[in-house]
């Protein structure tokens, strides 16, 4: 599938979840071609096609995370509790996400939160803890690894040769942390 092909089958849908994370349509336009550039000079890693959805959309994410690193800008993580107005059928990565963070222990989930949500550099964090950087360091990759395990365990999941999460979200009946 070359490029152009991708982009006339998932650019559409793309565009919607990125602009779903930033609500400016200006930059949604900015992160889908920033997106589509890394896909562009990645697609040919692809060895199995089943997999572009989520890949794409791993990209996506990854690009998104990129944006609020370099604008400094904070994002928090919706509510844990299931809003009102969302429709029970839907399941979504963010529904596991929720769940993994609720089991997450708090020693891993804070060094995290302020590292890779509030964007502080790790030192600052231990300053703020008041725990030793190695400690920190170790707490970050701790929970970033439970996290990914997270998603393997409960959605199928699987990690790519390039180490990012891949796979297709399964139905809320046979996720094991939503159900």
């Amino acid at each position: 599938m070359t490029t152009k092909e991708v982009w006339t089958t998932y650019a559409e849908d793309l565009r919607r979840f990125i602009l779903s994370k930033v609500k400016d349509a200006v930059i949604t336009e900015d992160i889908l071609q920033d997106t589509f550039i890394k896909v562009h000079t990645k697609l040919h890693t692809i060895k199995d096609m089943s997999k572009l959805k989520p890949w794409l959309f791993s990209v996506a994410r990854y690009t998104l995370l990129d944006y609020f690193k370099a604008s400094k800008k904070t994002f928090q993580i919706v509510g844990l509790e299931i809003e009102a107005d969302a429709t029970i059928n839907e399941h979504s990565e963010q529904d596991c996400l929720r769940g993994i963070l609720k089991n997450l222990p708090k020693k891993y989930r804070d060094p995290l939160f302020l590292s890779d949500i509030k964007g502080m550099k790790q030192q600052e964090i231990a300053h703020q803890l008041k725990l030793p950087l190695s400690t920190v360091k170790s707490q970050i990759q701790r929970a970033r690894k439970q996290i990914a395990q997270g998603f393997m365990d409960c959605c199928g999941f699987v990690m790519n040769e390039e180490g990012y999460l891949v796979g297709e979200i399964q139905d809320k009946a046979d996720c094991k942390v939503c159900h």
